[in-house]
């Protein structure tokens, strides 16, 4: 692995090339991108791919990656032109792209914009809440976890957001009318160190899941897009925006194992079946010919 250092006028990407380039196969570089999660994300899943040239990265802000414009928030279009600076920068294009989360819609937007950028994207579980039927409410229950991080820090933030994300259906009333969740529940701390930076739980990646899918430049964009749902993620929070977004493309979400972080292995206490998961991916990839 060789760790790379895209300098741009906003900001200094760092970014991961795991293999050869050009790339021993033949094959395009296999990109694998997230958000809020860096590069180191995703170690398991590429490990899977020892036959591939993996390239991952850190979304500016993030990991070990700077910005110099001078401002804290994420936005999907921004972050796009980022990652079609890096794959510039790699000389090896168009790619195959394995996006998760709000990286998910990182490459959504990516697509829309650079559509020559990417052969076939896996765009898995994209937290995309104008795609629900009951966005509003959803952007009620986004704002109940900023809430409880502005106000008693990030023990209370994750343990609310960890409610948010687990919920099973639409947000109705029975979900606001719930006592705000304990973190120790949830082996979070209760003790609040002050900071309230956090890209998760702050308003910073509001645009993330605020982001509307441009489903015209999508559906004409050459690249083969498919929206992944993890198989038990069923009819939590992403599980609803996977199906959504799919039926908006006019395809069904197709079915990884596992659940929202199903790649990831015990490193990060969310342990998925990151063995299945490549399974499944390369499959999904190889279906592209």
């Amino acid at each position: 692995m060789t760790t790379q250092l895209l300098k741009t006028s906003e900001a200094d990407l760092a970014y991961d090339v795991h293999g050869p380039l050009p790339t021993a196969d033949g094959r395009p570089p296999l990109v694998m991108i997230g958000q809020p999660m860096d590069a180191r994300g995703f170690g398991a899943l590429a490990s899977h791919f020892p036959e591939r040239t993996v390239i991952t990265y850190d979304p500016r802000g993030l990991g070990r990656s700077t910005r110099k414009d001078g401002r804290v928030d994420h936005v999907p279009r921004t972050q796009a032109a980022d990652v079609h600076a890096v794959i510039e920068a790699l000389g090896a294009g168009p790619v195959e792209m394995f996006a998760s989360s709000g990286g998910a819609v990182t490459a959504l937007a990516l697509v829309a914009a650079y559509p020559e950028d990417v052969t076939t994207l896996v765009a898995h579980e994209p937290p995309l809440i104008p795609v629900l039927p009951d966005a509003q409410a959803a952007e009620r229950a986004r704002a109940g976890v900023r809430d409880a991080y502005e106000k008693k820090g990030w023990g209370a933030g994750m343990a609310a957001f960890i409610a948010m994300t687990s919920w099973r259906g639409e947000f109705t009333e029975d979900y606001f009318a719930q006592p705000a969740p304990d973190p120790a529940a949830f082996g979070m701390p209760a003790e609040d160190d002050g900071s309230r930076d956090d890209p998760l739980l702050s308003d910073r990646s509001w645009a993330v899941s605020s982001y509307r899918p441009d489903v015209d430049a999508l559906t004409a964009a050459p690249t083969r897009v498919v929206i992944a749902v993890g198989e038990e993620s069923g009819d939590v929070f992403t599980g609803r925006t996977s199906v959504a977004t799919a039926e908006l493309l006019g395809q069904q979400a197709t079915v990884f194992p596992s659940h929202h972080g199903g790649f990831l292995d015990g490193e990060f206490g969310y342990a998925g079946q990151p063995e299945a998961f490549a399974r499944k991916l390369r499959e999904v990839l190889e279906d592209a010919g």
